[in-house]
């Protein structure tokens, strides 16, 4: 399994680890911004991190996977590539007037045992409504995970949380920035709220 800096360095190659005034999608600020699409664009190395999470998953769970589920956008090639490596079928939900949801013809059978898989879990918002679809649709989400953990393990998802790497970078409310981070004009980079 890969080790921290392993993982960061991944992210560095692919200038997938900016430094700025980031607006998150969750509403809050940051002066750094995991851009996770820029190092999932190259299909060995999404695999190789995809991997060693697998592996990591299934040396924490005594349980077999049957389905992974994630939330769009960010998930979406995780929550493939977790399906790959686990050998089981992975699906997505969408959001429809700002709720996930499932679209697409996607079902989840009754008691599957679903593993949620994430790009990157900040404050675990998005996790938690993907994981409250799978349960209304039927499913019984044994663990969540993702590649990076922002909130580096205080993210609470109401299930067990495997990350690859964890990662503390202070986020902030609009009203409450430090004074260097107000003094840079703020970028959204993430897909949640884009018309």
């Amino acid at each position: 399994m890969m080790d921290r800096e392993e993982v960061l360095d991944y992210f560095r190659q692919a200038d997938a680890l900016l430094e700025g005034h980031f607006i998150l999608s969750s509403g809050l600020h940051a002066a750094r911004y995991l851009q996770c699409a820029r190092v999932l664009m190259d299909p060995v190395v999404a695999a190789k991190l995809c991997k060693s999470l697998a592996d990591k998953i299934m040396t924490i769970l005594d349980v077999k996977i049957d389905l992974v589920v994630s939330p769009a956008m960010g998930g979406v090639v995780v929550g493939y590539e977790m399906g790959r490596q686990l050998g089981v079928k992975a699906i997505f939900t969408e959001r429809v007037d700002g709720k996930l949801t499932l679209r697409r013809g996607f079902e989840i059978p009754d008691g599957a045992r679903v593993l949620m898989a994430e790009d990157i879990v900040t404050t675990g918002l998005s996790s938690r409504e993907c994981i409250e679809v799978i349960g209304a649709y039927g499913g019984n989400v044994v663990a969540a995970s993702c590649l990076i953990d922002r909130s580096n393990g205080s993210a609470d998802v109401g299930v067990p949380l495997v990350s690859l790497a964890g990662l503390e970078i202070p986020a902030y409310e609009a009203d409450d920035l430090p004074p260097e981070l107000a003094a840079i004009a703020p970028m959204k980079p993430g897909s949640r709220g884009l018309k």
